[in-house]
């Protein structure tokens, strides 16, 4: 690592399915305090980024640096779950225990803080409701996660993910599919837990929602079109070589906006 901060680095990576490569030629850095975006249209590779980085996909070119002893976690799209599965909102967030206490021990030197899947510890349960309580869905705990709101969905989550103690936070389309209000506040959780320290990295569709939040967007299609705040990235030229439209860029308090969304891969 060139800096001590620096939580992950690829540097000219490929990376897609099969032979096809969705991905091309990607070098970026994601440092202790990191709070990004990956903004771009469907099919952009967004989703292949973040698997990349949360080290689930195989690169087919270039390196992957991580920091010694990274942890990361993991927040999918809601729309990927099975909301009938038999679980309770209290068992999905045990789900999210440190991988050294849910299976079978890699080596001998942690056989002494194994045990077998499922049965948690009490220091675990305590964890688990406490974090659930952070996230306003104490109450929440026993009830089946079908019967939950998209909202309360994305905190049952979130607070699944916050279970591993992470580092770097990787988010799937956080905001799709919510109210505004919703949005408001799990962005609002996010730059919580970015404020402790906390990296944080989520795919989104939504520009504009996005550049009023975040400090920094990853403008991808294919490949790293631009990196920086929403002031230097969310320009008409960036915008064009991003999602192939000419798109209109206007000031609003202050705030780069963009008119026409209905291209952006909604």
């Amino acid at each position: 690592m060139t800096s001590p901060d620096r939580l992950i680095r690829l540097e000219h990576v490929s990376a897609g399915y099969g032979r096809e490569a969705v991905l091309s030629d990607v070098t970026l850095d994601v440092d202790a305090g990191t709070f990004a975006g990956i903004v771009g249209p469907s099919g952009a590779g967004k989703t292949t980024l973040l698997k990349v980085l949360l080290n689930t996909l195989k690169t087919q070119k270039g390196t992957v640096i991580r920091s010694p002893g990274l942890r990361v976690a993991y927040v999918p799209q809601l729309e990927t779950v099975d909301w009938n599965f038999p679980v309770t909102v209290n068992e999905c967030v045990l789900m999210g225990r440190t991988e050294h206490r849910m299976g079978a021990p890699s080596d001998r030197r942690s056989r002494s803080a194994w045990r077998p899947w499922p049965w948690p510890s009490a220091e675990e349960r305590r964890d688990a409701a406490a974090v659930l309580e952070r996230l306003g869905i104490g109450d929440l705990a026993g009830r089946h996660i079908r019967e939950l709101s998209g909202g309360q969905q994305q905190r049952m989550f979130l607070a699944r993910a916050l279970m591993r103690q992470p580092q770097a936070l990787l988010l799937d389309e956080p905001t799709s599919g919510v109210d505004v209000n919703t949005r408001h506040d799990v962005l609002h959780l996010l730059g919580d837990l970015n404020d402790e320290g906390m990296a944080i990295v989520l795919t989104t569709h939504d520009l504009n929602g996005m550049a009023a939040h975040l400090p920094h967007l990853i403008c991808i299609n294919g490949h790293v079109v631009a990196v920086g705040t929403p002031e230097q990235v969310i320009t008409p030229a960036v915008l064009e070589e991003t999602f192939g439209a000419q798109l209109e860029v206007l000031q609003h308090l202050g705030m780069p906006v963009v008119v026409d969304t209905a291209r952006l891969g909604t």
